[in-house]
């Protein structure tokens, strides 16, 4: 069965819903509360379903009605970033540069890329939004960004984006200083699975450590989620927990002997990072000397990395 949406409604409905009273949402959207009762009712009406019921907090949303102010909210979402991108292309204003980077990027090679372009480019309009991985890229084809920072291999490209390796670097095991597993001189993915781990984002189906754990047949472990790479450090140094993070985004705390890399190394640990572009976008100078400033970065520190443990 087709159903057949009004979208100004849902843009009626999604009002509704965050105000939670007809009348607020109404003055919010300029219309009569009658008008927008009655247009509540008629898109009710037209889907054949209930979406709204009056609890003693205010209007909420069914279940049904949740699932509907989902979509709502992003095509409300899509509209405003059409005016802005309209309004950008008509008067000519200097838009904003909006990136997307994974949180273990975004700890230190994001902000020494920065700090690098912010030399050439003092008045330059920056948006940088860390999250995981499959979230940036979807934002990147709704165009919520202009390019995202992320890792290839785990992910399989999305219809409609493309993207260039950029450079590699490794992921380690990151424990707290008095960690057990420090007595071994010897460890194996058997031993690292015993422990709990944190996960940096909420997206535990694409980690690496599920990609290791299906190809070894095996559950994964206990894992918390912690979407800021600052408090996963801090849980890892004072709990039994495990992570793993790039080797750049742990150095000074190594170094300063706070977390503590276990010897453990796997070529799956190994990633390719890669800005992420939609197919067709072109960049200015601007955004490429950006990109080049991250690629820079990412080289030097990971290439620092290899020579401290060669000793070359």
């Amino acid at each position: 069965m087709a159903l057949e949406i009004d979208p100004k409604k849902l843009l009626y409905f999604a009002a509704v819903i965050e105000q939670g009273s007809l009348n607020r949402a109404a003055r919010q959207l300029s219309v009569s509360q009658p008008a927008l009762s009655t247009s509540m009712d008629r898109l009710e009406a037209e889907l054949g379903m209930q979406l709204l019921e009056r609890g003693p907090k205010g209007i909420v949303a069914t279940r049904k009605g949740d699932i509907l102010y989902c979509h709502a909210r992003l095509i409300r979402e899509e509209i405003q970033l059409a005016e802005r991108d309209l309004l950008n292309a008509d008067d000519c204003r200097s838009e904003s540069i909006r990136i997307g980077s994974l949180p273990s990027l975004a700890s230190k090679i994001v902000p020494m890329a920065l700090s690098k372009w912010r030399e050439t480019h003092e008045g330059g309009h920056l948006e940088v939004v860390e999250n995981a991985q499959v979230d940036l890229l979807t934002g990147l084809l709704r165009r919520d960004f202009d390019f995202v920072i992320g890792f290839t291999k785990v992910f399989d490209m999305l219809d409609g984006l493309r993207q260039r390796v950029l450079f590699r670097d490794t992921l380690r095991v990151i424990a707290g200083i008095n960690h057990p597993l420090r007595e071994l001189e010897t460890l194996t993915w058997g031993d690292l699975v015993k422990y709990p781990w944190i996960s940096p984002t909420s997206r535990r189906t694409h980690t690496v450590l599920d990609h290791i754990m299906r190809t070894m047949d095996a559950p994964l472990p206990q894992i918390t989620v912690c979407g800021s790479v600052s408090l996963l450090k801090s849980l890892v140094a004072e709990t039994e927990h495990l992570a793993l993070l790039p080797a750049h985004a742990v150095r000074e705390e190594v170094a300063e002997q706070r977390l503590y890399e276990l010897p453990f190394f796997d070529p799956t640990l190994n990633r390719d990072i890669a800005v992420f572009f939609r197919e067709g976008y072109v960049m200015d100078q601007p955004r490429k000397d950006l990109v080049a400033c991250v690629t820079e970065v990412g080289i030097e520190l990971c290439r620092e990395k290899e020579l401290d443990e060669t000793g070359v």
